[in-house]
């Protein structure tokens, strides 16, 4: 007998959503870094304000969107979300989740705050700590099935992607500091600098283990396969934001602690020092990583467009972002410079990864494969 085919039986719309995956959150990723690079570009135009705002609103709907995608899977096919747990190379895109949630908090705390003043504050403290929760829940509970239940058995199945829900946790720490900067009670954004230095605590180190390991698969296995080269950047992602992180909550926490009785007087300056020195060393240690995935990638060149190309934005993103905050703490030009260089590198990426998926999704719906890793 010969099976009906996928769509045989069912309607399109239904297909579409029980093949729809989380790794569509990394659009919205790249969407909302762009929203706030063109917002933090040092060399400030009034146009650039106006774009990030559009970009805010396109990277808003996007996430509600993708959002109701999921809910609607889970309910016409709860079952299949176990099979993306126990993928290895599907279970870490469900960080992308509270990623793409902190680009939007960072954005509302950018914007609306400035705009709608008290209760937008309120409501961003309120963002960042289910943000937060989400975060440390999708580190520790990916991680576990990453180590228990996961298919993932060999080192060369190993790629970056595993860095994907440590950076969800990374991210939140610095966005944690954003929003303690905009508190005016002191002791409360004291606390939300206290918890994001222990977010940042949580992540980093492990970040830097998967990175050991992340070396050594490439040293063993040599470059991973060419569908998934652009993974070659995502060690950007938590080197970028961690640096911003440590880099940021420094420079809160030499404003806050003066005016609470945490620790000693001095220890906002020290924090701010320590801060600067280490997002500094991790900066550095990122040009590395950027250095070999440019070269990873330029090897393996050409090759066809797929939704993994979204990886090209966010991770690039955090790093210019980590770079404008440096340049903006040294009072450097170079800096600044070099960070708009970076920012304007990740726009065109955006453009044009965006116009591949406009072109090809036309027919990825009416042929079934709405699944970014397809």
């Amino acid at each position: 007998m010969v099976s009906s085919s996928p769509g045989e039986h069912n309607p399109l719309w239904r297909e579409i959503v029980v093949t729809f995956s989380p790794a569509w959150f990394t659009v919205s990723m790249g969407t909302g870094i762009v929203s706030i690079l063109l917002y933090y570009i040092p060399f400030t135009a009034r146009w650039l304000y106006y774009l990030s705002i559009v970009f805010f609103i396109l990277n808003t709907v996007l996430f509600f969107s993708i959002l109701f995608m999921l809910i609607l899977r889970l309910f016409l096919a709860p079952g299949s979300w176990r099979s993306i747990l126990h993928n290895p190379s599907q279970a870490p895109f469900i960080s992308t989740l509270p990623i793409s949630l902190s680009t939007l908090v960072e954005m509302w705390v950018f914007i609306c705050v400035p705009i709608l003043g008290d209760w937008a504050r309120t409501m961003a403290w309120i963002l960042w700590m289910v943000n937060a929760v989400i975060a440390v829940a999708v580190t520790t509970s990916l991680t576990f099935f990453l180590i228990t239940k996961s298919s993932l058995n060999s080192l060369d199945m190993f790629n970056a992607v595993q860095l994907l829900p440590i950076a969800a946790t990374i991210v939140a720490s610095g966005v944690g500091a954003e929003v303690a900067g905009i508190i005016l009670d002191a002791h409360r954004a004291a606390a939300i600098v206290v918890a994001s230095y222990v977010l940042w605590g949580m992540a980093t180190p492990l970040a830097g283990v998967i990175l050991v390991l992340y070396y050594q698969r490439l040293i063993v296995h040599k470059l991973p396969a060419t569908e998934v080269i652009v993974t070659s950047l995502l060690p950007l992602s938590p080197l970028g934001f961690g640096s911003y992180s440590i880099m940021y909550l420094g420079k809160v926490a030499r404003t806050v602690f003066p005016e609470t009785d945490i620790l000693d007087s001095a220890a906002g300056q020290a924090a701010y020092l320590f801060g600067f020195f280490i997002a500094l060393i991790m900066w550095s240690f990122g040009i590395t990583w950027l250095v070999l995935a440019i070269a990873a990638i330029y090897r393996t060149w050409p090759f066809s467009f797929n939704m993994g190309w979204w990886g090209f934005t966010f991770p690039t993103g955090v790093f210019a972002a980590s770079t404008i905050q440096i340049g903006l703490e040294m009072h450097s030009v170079f800096f600044r410079v070099l960070g708009t260089v970076f920012s304007a590198a990740v726009i065109i990426l955006w453009i044009l990864v965006a116009a591949a998926t406009v072109r090809d999704i036309y027919p990825r719906v009416f042929s079934f494969r709405l699944d970014p890793k397809e």
